[in-house]
Formats: structure tokens, sequence, C-alpha cells
């Protein structure tokens, strides 16, 4: 444990907190344990000429009363750790998204803006920051542990964390999980910047297109638009009557509760979309012929992560 390890995100301090109460409340017990055990020892010892008739009748309310308040206190941990878990991992609607790809041995960063990066992550401080992550290869954990936060990031699934930095700086990022020889080089830093700063580092690092924008080009370039059309909209006419159709619009999609193949209704999210791209006959929409591609070893993660944002970029709206 490093006591010295700055807490630099908003909910840092209440990670330490939990931390050294479950520490202090623990040592507590221990000290209780072995204190009587130490005491008794010395008290009812060989040739000691104490009374010990009706021990267990003098001390009963003693012992219920710190058996009781031992499981009061870790219960209350329990619902503290179960409360404070969940806010982790449920970000506020106005999280700045960030994607990020895990690949034997580095991390991949890219933003909404289009701007990329290799084993760094600038963000501005005072705003709540959601990651997106996923990997290419084995299993990583994305760790910080100047803001308290890691999480796996698992092959074939989006796994989302959020932080909010409070101070300026950079601060250390590693892979806390054992991915391959050379486990140990998987790190990198994050960067913490006032608004101004990261606006600037923005504009320094514009490539020109957004992710959606390049997504709209992979759109084409994968050959999407042949049967969803080009702006998402089915490729006929009749796009309102399924089965008339040779795919589903995408257009208004994200978010909407879609009817599947089966009798089952899933809610559109990125999961939901890349399982689509991927693995189509299990996501297929029902009324519509099972006639679409898997693009499973076709379509890389970053392209991936690109389409998905250009079709959220469509807009949300009812279900099919």
């Amino acid at each position: 444990m490093n006591l010295w390890l700055p807490a630099a995100s908003a909910n840092a301090p209440e990670v330490d907190h939990l931390i050294w109460s479950l520490l202090g409340i623990s040592i507590a017990v221990l000290a209780l344990v072995f204190g009587l055990m130490l005491l008794y020892m010395f008290k009812y010892r060989a040739g000691s000429k104490i009374e010990r008739g009706a021990l267990a009748k003098k001390s009963w309310r003693l012992e219920s009363a710190w058996t009781a308040a031992t499981l009061l206190a870790f219960f209350g941990l329990f619902v503290w750790g179960a409360d404070l878990y969940i806010r982790l991992f449920q970000p506020p609607p106005e999280a700045l998204r960030v994607y990020v790809i895990g690949k034997q041995w580095m991390w991949k960063i890219e933003h909404i803006g289009g701007e990329r990066e290799i084993n760094a992550l600038h963000v501005p401080i005072n705003m709540p920051i959601e990651l997106v992550m996923t990997s290419e290869d084995v299993i990583h954990d994305f760790s910080i542990p100047a803001f308290r936060v890691k999480h796996d990031v698992l092959p074939g699934r989006y796994e989302t964390l959020w932080f909010e930095a409070k101070t300026p700086g950079s601060y250390h990022l590693f892979c806390t999980q054992f991915c391959g020889i050379d486990h140990a080089h998987m790190t990198g830093e994050v960067v913490a910047m006032t608004q101004p700063n990261f606006e600037r580092w923005l504009q320094q690092n514009d490539l020109g297109d957004t992710m959606a924008a390049t997504g709209a080009k992979l759109y084409m370039h994968y050959g999407c638009s042949g049967c969803h059309g080009g702006n998402g909209a089915a490729a006929d006419s009749a796009a309102a009557v399924p089965g008339a159709t040779r795919a589903p619009r995408l257009s208004n999609l994200f978010g909407a509760d879609v009817p599947l193949a089966g009798g089952s209704t899933m809610r559109v999210d990125d999961q939901y979309l890349r399982d689509a791209i991927l693995n189509p006959a299990e996501r297929r929409v029902a009324g519509y012929q099972p006639i679409m591609p898997s693009f499973a070893g076709l379509m890389s993660e970053e392209d991936l992560i690109n389409v998905i944002a250009y079709i959220k970029s469509l807009g949300p709206g009812p279900a099919i």
C-alpha cells in the first residue's frame, strides 16, 4: 500500500475512506479476539485461584454484544462498498466518452472528435470521463491508481468505467492483468489538464474527421450501404414493411427497443451493434432473412467503434 499515492479524482477520497474503515475495523476485531485470548491465557492459567464456575452464564451478554456489533460494522461496510461500486460504474449522462482498446502490449485511445493516442490519455479536469473499453486479444486490466479506478478489459465485450480528474498533472496508467511476456511494459500516462489547455490539445491533434465521419467512410468501404442504405435508411423504399427490404434501416435506431427473431426484445446499445456486426445471426431483427455476412476477422476493433459511432450519429429514435 502506497500511503503517499495522490488522490486525484472525485471518488478517490471516498475509496480511501472505505479502505481505511475496513482496515480499522479489521484491526479492532483482531485486537479484540487476540487480546481476549491473551487475557484468558494469563487469567485462567494453571494454578490460578480465580473462580471459574458458570462462565457461559456470566459472559453471554458480552459475547452477544460484540458479535452483533461486529456483524453490523461489516454489514455497514458492505452496503457502503456496494453503493460506491454502483456509482463508479454508472457514468453521469454528461460524461465525455473516450474509447480504449487494449492490445498486446499497448493502450490505443480514440476521442469522439477523432483524436488518437497510444499509451496516453489526455482529459480535462472537473469533467466526468466515461471510458468504453475492449480488447483485441487477451484479458487486460485498465488501472489508474491515483484515480482509484481499475477494470478488466475483455475481448468481445464493451466494459465501461468513469472518473472525474480533480488535480492537473500526469498520472501512471497500468495494465494490472498479466497478459504476456511484455506485460510489464504495457504502461502509459493520463494527463489531466485545465479546460483551456485541453481545448488547445484537441486543436493541435485534430485529424479533420470525427469518429462518426471516419465511420461513414468505413460504412461505405465495407459495403454496408448496399443493404442498409447510404444514410442508414433501408435500401428499399418499402422500408416500413418488415420483410419487404433486405435489411432493417439504421437511422433512428440507437437506443430503440427492437424485436428479434425468436420473440425477444433488445435495447440497441454499443454492445448490441457490435454483436450484430460480428455475429448477425444471433441478433437478427424479426421479419428479416439471415443474409447478412459476419464481419468477424474482417473488421478491426478500431473500425468497429467508428462504424458504431456513425450509426449512433444517425439519431436515436423509435424501434424498427
